[in-house]
């Protein structure tokens, strides 16, 4: 074990040292031509950007700290399987910023029942370790057979208790079914699904399949598949099993954070996003991904995006401009009871057909 740990640390650390040198040539390199450039014309030296001066600096620390770094007997040692598996596959390297939980999640007995760590599962996949690596043992099945949810991971033991304890959450079905979701018209933010085919239809424009980011329990992919339409839909088991769920409706449950690329291919179909409190810089990211999986022609709907009126106006509408699409519909009213200016939007947007 001990033999094995320290080969992977000396691996990683001859990794890191290489890249950080290669980074180190060129930044010194172009801090030594302005130095040259100063010493033969003082007039015409350019400036040094603060940001690369910074990074050199942390660059050139990192080396240091690297070269005299010894390892830290306080700190969680790497499973056997972890060392084995970052041998087959790279591993996510926001896993390494975590390395206790990841020690933990590796921390089992091969070829046994898995351990019961859903809830450390959705940690790392949160802090964006995904995909996480694999592991060689069972995974974990309902003591009883005719259930479908490990319910020991959750504070409800029935969906009847998470219909009564949160019942706007989607786990009432036949409630769903009578009440018709988006199917009716009741404010500005609405688009029922029979009004977003009929845009679609009268632009030639024929909906196929589609993506749902943050659907909780599939509704609006159910009721998409009853019209022929094909969406998944992306889940996290936050204190409740969202993808089992999905997937007893017979859907696909993507269980991926937002940081990372979605995995579908591109050009796909239609998306349909609501707000997540995403920070700014991840929300620019996500959005141009959701560009990628959008085909041309295609519709990015989001629905109900809740900011403040001032963050509307002066980041989000702006960062939503930069894709190009037309404004099919962009629908914004106030909250209600609101006291820091908060407003609700529903924008459907469609993407050029050529670019």
């Amino acid at each position: 074990m001990a033999g094995l740990t320290m080969s992977l640390n000396l691996l990683l650390l001859v990794a890191m040292v290489a890249t950080n040198i290669l980074s180190l040539y060129h930044l010194s390199s172009t801090t030594n031509f302005i130095q040259s450039t100063a010493n033969s014309s003082p007039s015409s030296v350019p400036t040094v950007p603060d940001h690369l001066l910074r990074q050199l600096h942390t660059i050139r620390s990192a080396i240091n700290h690297l070269t005299n770094h010894q390892p830290d007997k306080s700190t969680s040692v790497a499973s056997s399987d972890l060392l084995l598996y970052s041998k087959l596959s790279p591993i996510a390297s926001a896993c390494h910023n975590y390395p206790d939980l990841l020690h933990e999640y590796m921390d089992y007995t091969p070829f046994s029942l898995c351990p019961s760590d859903a809830d450390l599962v959705e940690k790392l996949i949160l802090r964006g370790c995904h995909p996480l690596p694999r592991r060689r043992c069972f995974s974990r099945t309902p003591s009883n057979p005719t259930d479908h949810v490990i319910w020991s991971y959750y504070s409800c033991k029935t969906f009847d208790c998470l219909t009564t304890k949160f019942p706007g959450l989607g786990f009432d079905l036949s409630l769903e079914k009578s009440k018709s979701q988006f199917s009716s018209y009741k404010s500005e933010l609405d688009l029922p699904i029979s009004q977003l085919l009929q845009i679609a239809k009268s632009s030639n424009s024929v909906l196929r399949l589609g993506i749902d980011i943050g659907g909780g329990t599939g509704s609006f992919a159910t009721a998409m598949k009853a019209r022929n339409v094909t969406v998944l839909t992306t889940t996290m088991n936050f204190n409740a099993p969202y993808s089992e769920a999905v997937a007893l409706r017979g859907l696909v449950p993507l269980h991926v954070p937002l940081q990372q690329r979605l995995p579908v291919f591109d050009g796909v179909g239609c998306g349909r996003a609501v707000n997540r409190w995403i920070p700014v810089t991840v929300l620019e990211f996500f959005l141009f991904d959701l560009d990628r999986v959008l085909r041309g022609g295609g519709y990015l709907w989001l629905d109900r995006f809740f900011s403040k009126k001032v963050e509307l106006e002066t980041v989000y509408a702006p960062m939503m401009g930069k894709l190009g699409y037309k404004k099919v519909k962009w629908a914004v009213t106030n909250k209600v009871d609101s006291k820091h200016g908060e407003v609700f939007l529903t924008a459907l947007l469609q993407k050029p057909v050529a670019r």
